[in-house]
């Protein structure tokens, strides 16, 4: 279901439905966006109406780098318009000849690790409209790039709805750089071992409780499944989990978007990581040795789900 429906508890104890509408401006959204993007999308700020040259001949509405450090395209459309996934996935091109300026604009805005840790196999492209035709819902699916089409709709009293109505994983490129993801101060146990690397199938002594894992933080709902350099990344708009392997000690690290101060921590279980260097992201560690400690983690994923 991607029609999404707003409803206020009315003063007679029924339901009354909101009617959303679009913005009158489209740099209304944008500025809305960009303002809360991190929030909103699990993307890091780096430029607004970006200059592609002469050659590619464009701005990019918005410019970003996400959670799990992948380059991210943004454009907005106030309603509807075929145009919108032609013209962001087309800057692509432009993303891609100009590694070493996207990395310069990194490194100015986030950082010099940031700038070292970008992941460039599968860049992502976000358009932001009204509504997308049936057409463009199918075709993202067959240019071979990551695309999520999300839909808006703005509320009385200032809300706005972002919904997720397709995602197109894309093609992973092969033969990137490794990223230098190690922080300075973090546990020595979350240095990338060779099997972490690659993480389309998990180690084999792992993959039968990591079929367990992967079925409870999908149960819930769309999740997309992304194996990143050194973890496979849970996702809705923004990452609900990140998952590592431990094949030395029959465990699988998963990393949730939960306050660890709202959980009872259990040693050897939970721990809270806020300020501990690790690989992917989420504050809370939850660590899965048997389809017990998964069913013992449902009531966190759920949490980790819904934040998501």
């Amino acid at each position: 279901m991607t029609d999404l429906k707003v409803f206020r508890l009315g003063s007679d104890g029924h339901d009354v439905e909101l009617r959303g509408s679009t913005v009158p401006r489209e740099k209304e959204l944008q500025r809305r966006v960009e303002l809360s993007l991190e929030e909103m999308l699990g993307v890091r700020f780096l430029a607004s109406e970006y200059p592609t040259g002469p050659w590619h001949h464009g701005r990019i509405d918005t410019l970003g780098l996400d959670e799990n450090n992948v380059p991210v395209v943004i454009e907005y459309k106030k309603g509807s318009d075929h145009g919108v996934v032609t013209q962001a996935v087309s800057y692509l091109s432009w993303l891609k000849s100009s590694r070493h300026e996207f990395q310069a604009l990194v490194r100015e805005r986030l950082g010099a690790e940031a700038a070292e840790s970008i992941d460039w196999r599968n860049p992502r492209v976000v358009c932001i409209a009204a509504d997308f035709f049936r057409h463009d819902r199918t075709a993202i699916y067959l240019m071979g790039q990551r695309i999520d089409l999300v839909r808006y709709r703005i509320f009385d009293d200032g809300l706005l709805s972002l919904l997720l109505v397709e995602s197109a994983p894309g093609i992973v490129a092969s033969g990137a750089p490794r990223a230098a993801v190690e922080s300075a101060g973090g546990d020595p146990e979350e240095a990338p071992s060779p099997v972490e690397v690659v993480l389309a199938d998990p180690p084999a002594p792992l993959r039968a409780l990591y079929e367990e894992l992967c079925g409870a933080l999908t149960r819930s709902g769309d999740v997309e499944v992304e194996a990143k350099l050194h973890y496979v990344a849970f996702r809705r708009m923004r990452n609900l989990a990140c998952v590592l392997f431990r094949p030395a000690s029959q465990t699988i690290v998963v990393y949730l978007r939960v306050d660890p101060e709202s959980v009872t921590l259990e040693e050897g279980f939970t721990r809270d990581v806020r300020g501990i260097g690790h690989l992917g992201t989420g504050d809370l560690e939850v660590r899965i040795r048997s389809a017990a400690d998964v069913e013992r983690a449902a009531p966190l994923i759920q949490r980790a789900f819904d934040a998501a």
